[in-house]
């Protein structure tokens, strides 16, 4: 019979920071404890659990089957605990927290730190923590409970997340408000052909679908800049005349404020691009960021922008 027992000792924290990192060495380092702590703890593990729990590869460690389902487990009680602490907390009236947040860089311009600043205004005493990076990145931080909420654009559904809120998010030809182009009601990507333009970087999510569109049509775009810097891009057509591409939530307060032209793109493939709010499918998230969680659906959702 399993000893559930360990399930909640020193033994699975070990653990479920080998499954993140990889190798002993790395979580050790993480840890700040001796790489042979770590090693009797997981050997404790599968001893009492009467299972391997890894498989050892010769770059460090994987997680089994079985690895798999104890860190499944492991991570939802975990994130479980933390979350009845930070009622408790709550209960006594000790307005306090923490949200912890990761994005693609087109949220982190504008929308994010415009909807935390909102939330403060009535919440002062809650923190946040914001992790910026590619669309894969956001997903792997939130399987792994390092966040709470992931926001990010999407073309696919992705495992072992839940979609708290989804909107489509068109894909825009960005420009100067001199741009030749910039008086036009919108345009098609074969007439950006002829002009400088900044795309994203291969690996991106809505670089990707350009480029798929552009396989369909048999069209050329060729980058005068490519970069996985949204900033980067926009003050590449800021000064001069270049195209660039985003969706309208990034970049709503700057067209706003009159220092770029965002038009739709007629093609129909440029807008099956889709924005979503994310959380761990299973976990029930800290009140404080269930709070924020539906700032941030009031402000995606009132955002007419576009």
């Amino acid at each position: 019979m399993t000893n559930t027992r360990v399930l909640q000792e020193t033994a699975v924290r070990y653990f479920l920071e080998v499954v993140r990192r990889g190798s002993i060495t790395e979580a050790a380092l993480t840890l700040n404890v001796a790489s042979s702590a770590i090693s009797r703890q997981i050997s404790r593990l599968e001893d009492e659990l009467d299972t391997p729990l890894f498989e050892r590869i010769s770059r460090g460690m994987k997680p089994n089957a079985a690895g798999e389902l104890l860190a499944a487990h492991a991570l939802r009680a975990q994130l479980e605990t933390e979350r009845i602490g930070n009622e408790l907390l709550a209960l006594k009236g000790l307005r306090r927290g923490e949200v912890k947040l990761a994005s693609t860089e087109g949220f982190a311009l504008d929308f994010l730190p415009t909807a935390i600043e909102h939330f403060r205004k009535q919440h002062s005493g809650i923190r946040f923590e914001l992790s910026v990076g590619a669309a894969g990145d956001v997903a792997q931080a939130i399987r792994e409970g390092s966040v709470d909420i992931g926001l990010t654009f999407t073309m696919a559904p992705d495992r072992d997340i839940r979609v708290e809120y989804a909107q489509r998010a068109p894909i825009l030809a960005v420009m100067h408000p001199h741009h030749p182009l910039a008086g036009r009601k919108q345009v098609v990507l074969s007439e950006l052909a002829g002009y400088p333009l900044a795309l994203p970087k291969k690996n991106i999510t809505m670089r990707r679908l350009i480029d798929a569109c552009c396989s369909r049509q048999n069209l050329l775009l060729e980058a005068a800049l490519s970069s996985d810097s949204i900033n980067a891009l926009l003050g590449f057509v800021r000064a001069g005349d270049g195209v660039t591409f985003a969706v309208g939530l990034s970049i709503s307060k700057m067209v706003q404020n009159g220092q770029l032209v965002a038009l739709p793109i007629r093609d129909r493939d440029m807008n099956t691009l889709q924005m979503e709010i994310q959380s761990l499918s299973g976990r029930t998230l800290p009140q404080a960021a269930r709070v924020f969680l539906n700032t941030l659906i009031a402000c995606a959702s009132t955002d007419s922008t576009f």
